[in-house]
C-alpha cells in the first residue's frame, strides 16, 4: 500500500462516506481477563459514538509508511487451511457475524499482544465498492471490485487522572469519579492490504503508535507474519553500530555519525526522483566513508556491522537519515575544508617567503648580514648560474625561460 492507496480508503472514513458495516470489541483487563464483548450495526451508532469510534479507526490508518505503518507479507505457511492468513479471510467473510471466530481472533491478540494494562480490541468490517477511474483521474460510473476488508485497533484504556469537579447534583466542588478512558489506539491493522486499488489477499497493513517499540509478538504471534523493523528503529541500530565502532566514545562517535549523515543527505540530493526508495548496502556505505576522513580502521568495522545488522532486510536511505545531524555534519565538513584551506594558504606563504629570501633577523645566520646579495634559488637552478664581466663589472648571470618568474625583495620582477 502507497500513500495513495491509504489516502483512498481514510478519506472514507467520515461521517457521511463511512459504509462500516458491523463493529465488534471486547475488552481485556490487566490479567488478560476478557471483562466485556460486544458487537454493533455501525450506522446504529448514536451520533457522539460513531465518531469517536471513527476517530479511532482513522488512526489505524495515520502515520508514516516504513514507520507507523508497516505491510507484511503472509507466509505460505500460514495461508494453508486453518492458518491465520485464511482464519482472518474467513473471519472477513462472516462480517463479524460468527460468534467462534470472534472470539477466536479476541485469543489470538490477548495471547500475543504484550501490554501492562487494560486494553479494548476493536474490529471493524466494510464493503468498499471501487469506482473506475479514467486516465485523468475523473470517477467513472462503474465499478472494478468490491473490495470488503477488516481494520482492528488495541485501544489503552486507563484510570483518569484524579482531581476536583463541580458536583452537580450535590451543588459543590469535589473529588471527581475516576473513570476507565480508551485511549487512542497502539496498534493495529488492515486485512487484506490495498494496493493498486485492489485488495492484496498476501499481505496486511500493520499500524504502530510508537514506530521505537512496535509490538514485533503481535505481528508474528497473531498475524503469523515474519516481524519487520520500523525506521526508528533501523535509525537506532545504525547509530548503535556507529558507536560500537569508535569504541563508545561519545564525541568520536558523533562526529563520525555527522559525516555519515551529511553523506547521505548529498546522495539524496543527487536522486533524480525524491520518491522513489533508495536501498542503502553497505556497499553505499562504504562508498559514503571514501569520501569522508572518516579513518580507515573505523570504517572498516562500520561496514562489517553494517552488513550483519541488515542482513535480512536492507534499509532504504529515508529511514536512515537525520536532517539535525546531517546539517550538525554539514557544518563540521564546511569548519575542516576552511582549517584546510588555511593550511595550504600559510604553506603558499611560507614558500613564497622562502623563494623571496625573506627571513625573520634572527633567522638569517650572523655570517650573512654582512653580504650585499643573498640568493636563494630551486637546487635545480643553482646549476645554471654563472659568473661573467659585463660592460667591466662582474656579474651572475642567471639564465629564465618564458614561463619562470623571479621575486626580488618579495616583489614579482618582470625581466
Amino acid at each position: 500500500m502507497n500513500k495513495k492507496d491509504l489516502l483512498e480508503i481514510k478519506r472514507r472514513l467520515k461521517k457521511d462516506a463511512c459504509t462500516f458495516t458491523r463493529m465488534c470489541g471486547c475488552y481485556v483487563d490487566a490479567e488478560k481477563n476478557r471483562v466485556l464483548t460486544f458487537g454493533h450495526t455501525f450506522l446504529n451508532l448514536e451520533e457522539e459514538e460513531f465518531y469517536k469510534y471513527l476517530e479511532i479507526a482513522r488512526k489505524v490508518l495515520s502515520g508514516t509508511i516504513g514507520n507507523h505503518l508497516l505491510e507484511l507479507e503472509f507466509p505460505l505457511a500460514e495461508e494453508a487451511p486453518g492458518k491465520r492468513q485464511q482464519f482472518l479471510a474467513a473471519l472477513k467473510s462472516s462480517a463479524l457475524k460468527n460468534e467462534e471466530l470472534l472470539e477466536r481472533f479476541y485469543d489470538l491478540v490477548i495471547d500475543h499482544y504484550d501490554y501492562t494494562g487494560n486494553y479494548l480490541i476493536l474490529i471493524f468490517h466494510d464493503a468498499y465498492d471501487v469506482i473506475k477511474k479514467s486516465s485523468d483521474n475523473s470517477k467513472l460510473d462503474e465499478s472494478e471490485e468490491v473490495y470488503e476488508y477488516l481494520l482492528a485497533a488495541i485501544c489503552p484504556v486507563s484510570l483518569s487522572k484524579a482531581g476536583l469537579g463541580y458536583l452537580a447534583e450535590e451543588n459543590r466542588i469535589g473529588a471527581r469519579i475516576r473513570d476507565w478512558i480508551v485511549g487512542a489506539p497502539e496498534s493495529g491493522f488492515i486485512f487484506p492490504a490495498f494496493t493498486d486499488r485492489s485488495a492484496d489477499i498476501h499481505a496486511v497493513m500493520t499500524y504502530h503508535k510508537n514506530p521505537k517499540e512496535p509490538h514485533g509478538e503481535f505481528m508474528e504471534g497473531a498475524l503469523g507474519c515474519q516481524p519487520r523493523r520500523t525506521a526508528a528503529e533501523q535509525k537506532i541500530a545504525f547509530t548503535e553500530l556507529v558507536k560500537k565502532a569508535c569504541g563508545n566514545n561519545e564525541e568520536t562517535s558523533r562526529d563520525v555519525f555527522n559525516e555519515l549523515q551529511q553523506g547521505l543527505l548529498d546522495l539524496a540530493e543527487r536522486q533524480p526522483d525524491p520518491e522513489e526508495p533508495v536501498e542503502i548496502t553497505a556497499e553505499t556505505i562504504s562508498g559514503l566513508m571514501e569520501e569522508s576522513d572518516i579513518p580507515e580502521d573505523t570504517a572498516e568495522l562500520i561496514e562489517a556491522s553494517y552488513q550483519k545488522e541488515f542482513t535480512e532486510e536492507t534499509p532504504v536511505l529515508s529511514h536512515l537519515m537525520d536532517v539535525k545531524a546531517a546539517e550538525d555534519g554539514n557544518r563540521q565538513k564546511q569548519k575542516k575544508d576552511l582549517v584546510r584551506k588555511v593550511a595550504v594558504l600559510e604553506e603558499q606563504l611560507e614558500d613564497t617567503r622562502k623563494l623571496a629570501g625573506i627571513q625573520e633577523d634572527n633567522a638569517v645566520p650572523e655570517k650573512m648580514k654582512t653580504y650585499d646579495v643573498v640568493l636563494r634559488v630551486k637546487p635545480e637552478k643553482a646549476a645554471e648560474i654563472q659568473s661573467k664581466v659585463i660592460d667591466g663589472k662582474k656579474c651572475l648571470v642567471i639564465p629564465l625561460e618564458e614561463h619562470e618568474h623571479a621575486a626580488i625583495n618579495g616583489v614579482n620582477t618582470t625581466v
